[in-house]
């Protein structure tokens, strides 16, 4: 069996095999785009792109990867010619899609701790006039210890505020040789933040004025929003996927067929970056607030709080409790009948997104944990599922029952007897399970258990002290009418006659 690399990819599969279905040229395309990130999911998402528009002959450009700390995968990449495999897999209108290719839209991989200087010389290329960057969530932030003439600076913005410098230097300020710069890192208006803390580190560096007056007039920071599942490499079935494909490739990764990318700004960007000629779902807006509420609402919103009475009824996986008539059934009213509502948005449009959500929660190729899910949920809860809660009960003047049930069943979720390593210990039908959160969450909720346990407050007051704790919520739930009266009595139920026969009689009214 062979190694994925340039010389077999032309002499063994490109022009025989669906997996390098096309032109040999896009394999020297030249280089256009600055990538900060080789992880999965940029070349699951922004790299697969960059390769379906240059199949059509439309960009006609590559990517210069940089990695953007150690240890990372840029060597592994460049050891196949930068060429790896994804798969896209998923349940796309009710049809089951497995698709592999070969992708070629990343010209080298760059060390930025070892190749900083040839980084930077890349800032020299007036081709390269786009920066695209996934360096985490906690990628974009200000490090004051960050100096100019480090190598490299430790941040991203860092480094990003030195690439341009050096652009700026080069080319003597040109006002057209500014950059395109579209982040997708999943922290909130993730442009304006980055712009932010590039021009504080140029204040701290004592940069020009005229350098900071090009910063503003020829570069455009976007605010972005990005939206696909990607598992990455598919560790417990690439040795049979090898197999199949006849070559060896320990780059391949794997991603689910849905994709949606929202960018924040004005259309003329189009141009440079013609996503939409190539036919993919790229949505360029005005305002992407509205759409960022929505995924944060019905995407995060249905597994928050589906977390507890999924995993609680016995449920492991996702895509189990979409093929569980109760849970899936409180699932849908979840989103059709108490989020959606309380949305200012498209109503077709919403439901539209909403089914699609529910066809990716029953991707079979995707082994995605509730327990995973439930990471930090006391916190999700709060930003994800509450808003809807409240809007709900403004709006309707009632209490939406679901999302109510689904705040007791986080109660009794977070019902633990210990914490051991920074995990607190539930048990579910007799086996422990952990619970990962601050600890300051898990330490309340041992707490307000271990005194109902032992008879010092009632399940009444239990309720009470966690609706209004303002350190959870930012407010005190106690104060809207009914609330602690309605969650009371589900946990009660779901104590007395556990979470799946509770949820069946909620459902049926």
């Amino acid at each position: 069996m062979f190694r994925l690399n340039r010389q077999n990819l032309e002499e063994k599969l490109l022009g025989k095999s669906e997996l390098a279905d096309f032109p040999a040229e896009i394999l020297d395309y030249p280089e256009r785009v600055l990538q900060i990130g080789e992880g999965n999911f940029l070349r699951a998402f922004f790299n697969w792109m960059l390769h379906e528009m240059n199949k059509k002959g439309i960009f006609k450009g590559r990517a210069a990867v940089i990695q953007p700390i150690p240890p990372g995968k840029v060597s592994d990449l460049n050891e196949q010619d930068d060429l790896y495999t994804l798969l896209l897999r998923g349940i796309q209108e009710g049809e089951e899609i497995d698709r592999r290719e070969i992708i070629t839209s990343i010209s080298r991989g760059l060390e930025s701790h070892q190749e900083w200087d040839e980084v930077l010389s890349l800032a020299e290329n007036p081709d390269i006039d786009i920066v695209v960057s996934n360096t985490t969530e906690a990628g974009i932030a200000y490090n004051p210890e960050d100096d100019l003439n480090d190598n490299p600076p430790d941040s991203y913005p860092g480094k990003l505020t030195a690439y341009l410098k050096r652009r700026y230097d080069y080319f003597s300020g040109d006002r057209d040789k500014g950059m395109l710069i579209v982040p997708v890192e999943l922290i909130n208006r993730n442009g304006d933040e980055l712009k932010r803390i590039i021009f504080k580190l140029a204040n701290d560096w004592n940069l020009s004025a005229d350098f900071k007056n090009w910063l503003e007039e020829a570069n455009t920071f976007l605010n972005t929003l990005v939206d696909r599942i990607v598992p990455g490499y598919p560790e417990d079935e690439a040795k049979e996927i090898e197999q199949e494909l006849g070559y060896r490739d320990r780059n391949m990764t794997a991603g689910e067929a849905f994709h949606l990318w929202i960018i924040e700004g004005d259309e003329k960007h189009k141009k440079k970056l013609p996503f939409h000629k190539a036919g993919l779902n790229v949505k360029w807006v005005d305002n992407m607030d509205p759409y960022r509420t929505r995924k944060v609402r019905i995407l995060n919103g249905a597994h928050t709080s589906t977390v507890p009475v999924a995993y609680l009824s016995g449920i492991d996986l996702v895509r189990e409790a979409v093929n569980d008539e109760v849970v899936a059934k409180f699932i849908e009213k979840s989103i059709f009948e108490e989020i959606i509502p309380t949305l200012d948005f498209d109503n077709e449009e919403l439901e539209s997104f909403a089914n699609k959500i529910l066809e990716r929660f029953e991707n079979p190729f995707i082994d995605h944990e509730w327990l995973d899910i439930s990471l930090n949920s006391t916190s999700k809860f709060k930003t994800r599922v509450l808003p809807s809660l409240l809007k709900y009960q403004d709006k309707f003047n009632e209490l939406p029952t679901n999302l109510v049930f689904s705040l007791s069943a986080l109660i009794k979720f977070y019902k633990g007897k210990r914490i051991e390593k920074g995990k607190l210990i539930a048990t579910r039908k007799g086996e422990e399970y952990a619970i990962k959160d601050e600890n300051k969450s898990l330490e309340f909720f041992l707490s307000i258990w271990s005194r109902f346990k032992e008879g010092k407050i009632s399940r009444y007051e239990l309720v009470q002290e966690t609706l209004s704790n303002k350190d959870f919520w930012e407010q005190d739930l106690t104060a809207i009418p009914g609330l602690v009266e309605l969650t009371e009595s589900y946990l009660n139920k779901i104590e007395e006659n556990g979470m799946k026969t509770t949820l069946k009689s909620i459902l049926q009214g």
